[in-house]
């Protein structure tokens, strides 16, 4: 069964969140296909994985709000991450999130 997480679930999932959890989903980002992925969270953000090996991290910094960034697959310590900008909820669209600045957008689908 997939379960979409929407803007306030996802605020109190992470804000319930102790340390880092690891649930099987479906994931995408622009410039991505749908994919599966295993979708971390942690307390303050989510993660996962993209297809060729590089990382998208979503801080939640108020309600409905968060900022992006991309990690590349090559990193090393003291890199800082691509800033993808600060995201909000799309309307109708649940547990979809978009840039606002730009076309960036990422959805995370979690499979209980």
């Amino acid at each position: 069964m997939k379960i979409m997480i929407t803007g306030a679930m996802l605020a109190a999932s992470l804000a319930l969140a102790a340390q880092a959890l690891a649930v099987s989903g479906q994931c995408s980002l622009t410039g991505y296909d749908d994919f599966e992925c295993d979708v971390e969270t942690d307390g303050g953000g989510l993660t996962f994985a993209l297809p060729d090996g590089q990382t998208f991290a979503f801080a939640l910094v108020e309600e409905n709000e968060g900022l992006g960034y991309l990690i590349g697959a090559d990193v090393r310590p003291g890199q800082v991450p691509e800033e993808l900008g600060t995201f909000a909820p799309i309307p109708g669209e649940p547990g979809c999130w978009q840039a606002e600045d730009d076309e960036t957008r990422f959805c995370a689908l979690v499979f209980e």
